[in-house]
C-alpha cells in the first residue's frame, strides 16, 4: 500500500527519482504533486512545456501498487514515452491503433507485468477495455494533454470529454490531469468535464525567461529566415502551416548548406521516425515541420524555434516555442508572418464545418494571437497575461523591450482603407483595395469602375508595404472582416470610431514607411516611466 504519511511518500518518491530516473532532486512543484498522488489524492497540473510533467505521474505509478493508465492523444508521444521508460528498465507499453501485438500487451496487463500502460482515449473507452481494467489493480489514471477536453480548445478531442466517467467506474483510484497550455476558461472546463472538483490544482509559472521572443511581419519570409539563421548556432525547429511549405523550405535550406529535413503527417512513418532520430542525435540541425512534430520530443538543447506562418492560437504558439531552451540556456523564438497568413487562417475557420460556437471560439483565439503580434509593449507580459499570469516588469528579453519600436500615426490611413472598402461595395480583397488607394489603374480596377471612386489614388503617399500593414492591423483588430458569403472585406461596427476620428491608431514604423513618427514620440519604455 502507498505510504499514508506525506513525509514517507516524499522519501519514497525521492528514492525512485534517484534510482529509476537518475535525478538528484525534484523541481517545485513536482514534489508536492507526486506526494499528493502517492497519498491517493487527485491533481490538476498546469506546467509549461519542458517543466517535467511526465515525472509527476511516472513516479507515483512506481510508488503505488498496480498498473498506471496514462491517456494520451498522440501515438508518437506514447511510443516515445514507452521507449524512454523501457530504456530505464521500467515495464511499460502502449495500446493504440498502430500498436504491435496488442494481444500480447493485454496478456501482460492481465498478468500484472506492466507498471505503466499508455492508452489512446478511444481504446480506453471501449467497454471491453473498461471491463478488463475493472478486474485489475489500477494505481492511478493520468490524463495527459488535458486541454483536449476543452470543447472550444485548440486541440479538442471529443473522446476526452467522456473521461469523467473514470471517477465513478474506478472510485478510490487517484487521477491526475496535466496540460502545458490552458487559459482560465479551459481550466474550469477541464475540472468540470473530468470530475476533478476535489483535485488540488498546481500551477507553475508559464514564464520561460531564457527564451527571447521576436515577431516580424511583412513579405519575404524566406529572406527573413535566412537572415535569422545566420545568427543561430545549434539545433532548431522551423514550423510551417502546410506540408507543401515544409517540403519547399526543407529543400531550400538543404540547397543553401543547412542539414535540414522535413517532418509532417504525410510522410511515411519510417521516414518520420528516421528524421526524428537524426534530429535527436544531432545528425541534422534543423527540422522543418508542421505542428505534427514536437509534442513529447525529449531534446533539451533546441536553441531556436522559428515560425514561417502565423500560429492559429497563443496556446499553439506557446507550446511550439516552448520546445526551445529546455536546458535553461538562452534560446530564441522567432516568427515571420504576413497578411496572407491571417486571411488563410480566417478562411480555414469559416470553411472548417465546425459549429458557429466553435468557429467563434477559434476566431477569438486567433484574435488573441494577432493581439500578441501587434503588441508594441513587452511581448512576454502579453503572453503570460493570456494565461492569467502577471509579470510586474517588462522582461527585457523580447524584441520590443530590446529595441523599442518607433510608431507612426496611421489613423488617417486607416480611415482611407475603411472608406475604400465601403465605397467599393465591401466585395474586394486587400490587394484590390490597395490598388484603388494608390491609384493603380489595373484592368480589374477599370472593369469595376473603381478608378472613378472618390478614394481612387488618395493614398499615393504610402507605399504598398505600409498599406499591407494598415489592412493587417484592421483585420487583426476585427474592424475589417472577411465577407461571410465569399471574397471581399466588410466593415465591422467597431470601425465607426475610426471613421468618426474618435480613435487613433499607432503602428510600428517599418523600413519602407514614408511617414515620420510622431514628433517627439518616445519609446514605450520611456512612455511608461513618465
Amino acid at each position: 500500500m502507498p505510504s499514508s504519511s506525506p513525509d514517507l511518500a516524499l522519501a519514497q518518491a525521492q528514492k525512485i527519482l534517484r534510482e529509476a530516473f537518475g535525478h538528484r532532486e525534484f523541481r517545485p512543484p513536482q514534489d508536492a504533486i507526486v506526494t499528493r498522488l502517492i497519498g491517493g489524492g487527485d491533481a490538476l497540473v498546469l506546467m509549461p512545456t519542458g517543466g517535467g510533467k511526465s515525472l509527476c505521474y511516472q513516479i507515483p505509478a512506481l510508488a503505488r501498487p498496480g498498473t498506471a493508465i496514462v491517456i494520451s492523444p498522440l501515438i508518437a508521444l506514447m511510443d516515445d514515452q514507452v521507449q524512454a521508460l523501457q530504456r530505464r528498465g521500467i515495464a511499460a507499453a502502449a495500446l493504440h491503433s498502430a500498436a504491435n501485438a496488442p494481444d500480447a500487451i493485454e496478456h501482460r496487463l492481465r498478468a500484472g507485468a506492466l507498471r505503466i500502460l499508455y492508452c489512446a482515449p478511444e481504446r480506453l473507452l471501449q467497454e471491453r477495455m473498461l471491463r478488463l481494467l475493472r478486474e485489475l489493480s489500477i494505481s492511478l489514471f493520468a490524463i495527459d494533454e488535458a486541454h483536449c477536453v476543452a470543447q472550444w480548445g485548440h486541440h479538442f478531442r471529443p473522446e476526452y470529454r467522456q473521461l469523467g466517467r473514470l471517477r465513478a467506474l474506478f472510485p478510490g483510484v487517484p487521477r491526475i490531469a496535466l496540460t502545458a497550455s490552458a487559459d482560465l476558461a479551459s481550466r474550469a472546463e477541464i475540472q468540470q468535464s473530468l470530475a476533478l472538483g476535489n483535485a488540488q490544482v498546481f500551477v507553475q509559472s508559464f514564464d520561460r525567461p531564457n527564451i527571447r521572443y521576436r515577431i516580424e511581419q511583412g513579405s519575404g519570409a524566406r529572406e527573413a529566415l535566412a537572415e535569422f539563421l545566420r545568427r543561430q548556432r545549434g539545433a532548431g525547429i522551423v514550423y510551417c502551416l502546410s506540408r507543401r511549405k515544409v517540403e519547399e523550405t526543407a529543400s531550400w535550406l538543404q540547397s543553401v548548406g543547412y542539414r535540414a529535413q522535413p517532418y509532417h503527417a504525410g510522410l511515411p512513418a519510417d521516414q518520420r521516425s528516421a528524421h526524428q532520430i537524426d534530429f535527436l542525435s544531432g545528425k541534422i540541425q534543423i527540422m522543418v515541420a508542421t505542428i505534427a512534430f514536437g509534442m513529447g520530443i525529449d531534446k533539451a538543447d533546441v536553441r531556436f524555434v522559428a515560425h514561417l506562418n502565423l500560429p492559429k492560437s497563443i496556446e499553439a504558439y506557446y507550446q511550439e516555442t516552448g520546445r526551445a531552451g529546455r536546458d535553461g540556456k538562452p534560446a530564441e523564438a522567432w516568427m515571420h508572418y504576413s497578411l496572407q497568413d491571417l486571411l488563410l487562417l480566417r478562411q480555414m475557420i469559416q470553411q472548417s464545418g465546425a459549429s458557429s460556437e466553435q468557429r467563434c471560439a477559434e476566431e477569438e483565439r486567433l484574435q488573441a494571437m494577432l493581439d500578441l503580434t501587434e503588441e508594441v509593449g513587452c511581448r512576454r507580459q502579453k503572453l503570460l497575461g493570456y494565461f492569467g499570469e502577471k509579470l510586474d516588469q517588462p522582461c527585457g528579453n523580447c524584441d520590443n523591450c530590446l529595441h523599442a519600436p518607433p510608431l507612426w500615426d496611421a489613423s488617417e490611413a486607416a480611415q482611407m482603407a475603411l472608406s475604400a472598402a465601403y465605397r467599393s461595395g465591401q466585395r474586394c480583397g486587400v490587394q484590390h483595395l490597395i490598388d484603388i488607394l494608390i491609384g493603380r489603374d489595373t484592368p480589374r480596377v477599370r472593369q469595376a469602375q473603381h478608378h472613378r471612386l472618390q478614394v481612387f489614388g488618395i493614398g499615393r503617399r504610402l507605399p504598398p508595404r505600409d498599406w499591407q500593414q494598415v489592412f493587417r492591423h484592421l483585420l487583426a483588430r476585427g474592424h475589417l472582416q472577411p465577407h461571410p458569403e465569399g471574397s471581399g472585406l466588410i466593415l465591422h461596427a467597431s470601425s465607426r470610431p475610426i471613421l468618426r476620428k474618435e480613435q487613433r491608431i499607432w503602428l510600428r514604423s517599418g523600413t519602407a514607411n514614408t511617414c515620420s513618427p510622431e514628433p517627439g514620440r518616445r519609446s514605450w519604455r520611456e512612455r511608461r516611466s513618465r
